[in-house]
């Protein structure tokens, strides 16, 4: 016997929210409740390029020479940056800082790829942030990049890169190396502030969920859940009945602390 609306209705909020909350329950360990848009603004503000971040038009993988570029980046603002954390932005204009988007990717391939190619990889954390005047399908990438002690090289060869070569961060320029690289903590005071003046508070929140509910997806369905932790997670969807069973298409399910989109599916159909 088929199942109501209402009992396929909770099934699928199940789903999303164990889903989701495992998600943040891993993050906690780590949680510094920083909004990412907010972060993103701030780290495009503080000039230029600098050693300890770095900012790309759109993020190519499809390609053997976009794959490199990608990853000496990696390379060089890990080995430069032991002691702070390290960032590329993803879907900004190089000339001018306007923010253009660009697909949402999955972290696991962003992190699968760095282990394959880096010895001693640092842990990447990548994050799908959503702007305001952006199209639905699009996001500010946003790559973390942890500090480590061990400096990272290449232990396999990719396009015109060979195996055993390290990389640097000298300024905005990214440069191969063979001296021994020292271990340096000239950006961590300002990392620190720059995220410090990152963090969320209840207003942002606040606004953040009204704008998901209100704005951006004022056409759906669309529900909030507070976690133990106070983790805020808004999602929308939208049902379609087919034989009997309800689906939903898209879902947009986010973190709106810290403002990560955590699932998007424009069109692909979830029961």
């Amino acid at each position: 016997m088929p199942f109501g609306p209402r009992v396929w209705e909770t099934r699928f909020l199940k789903k999303v929210y164990s889903c989701s909350f495992q998600i943040l329950r891993l993050r906690l360990k780590t949680a510094t409740m920083i909004n990412k848009r907010l972060l993103i603004k701030n780290l495009l503000a503080h000039n230029d390029e600098s050693s300890f971040y770095d900012k790309k038009r759109q993020l190519n993988l499809h390609t053997k020479e976009g794959k490199a570029k990608f990853l000496k980046h990696i390379c060089a603002l890990s080995n430069s940056n032991p002691s702070n954390n390290s960032y590329i932005v993803v879907g900004v204009e190089d000339q001018d800082n306007t923010i253009v988007g660009d697909d949402f990717f999955d972290d696991s391939r962003i992190q699968n790829l760095v282990n394959a190619y880096l010895e001693n990889p640092p842990k990447i954390q990548y994050e799908n942030v959503p702007f305001p005047n952006l199209p639905k399908d699009k996001v500010v990438g946003l790559v973390t990049i942890k500090p480590k002690s061990k400096n990272s090289y290449f232990k396999k060869g990719i396009h015109t890169i060979e195996a055993n070569t390290y990389f640097v961060r000298k300024g905005s320029n990214t440069s191969p190396t063979t001296e021994k690289i020292p271990y340096s903590k000239q950006n961590v005071e300002t990392v620190i502030s720059i995220e410090n003046s990152s963090r969320n508070s209840i207003e942002h929140t606040l606004e953040s969920v009204l704008d998901f509910i209100n704005n951006r997806h004022k056409d759906l369905p669309s529900k909030y859940k507070v976690s133990k932790e106070l983790f805020v997670v808004c999602w929308a969807g939208n049902k379609k009945k087919v034989r009997d069973k309800e689906y939903y298409s898209r879902v947009d399910i986010e973190l709106v602390n810290e403002q990560v989109k955590l699932f998007y599916s424009f069109t692909n159909p979830i029961s």
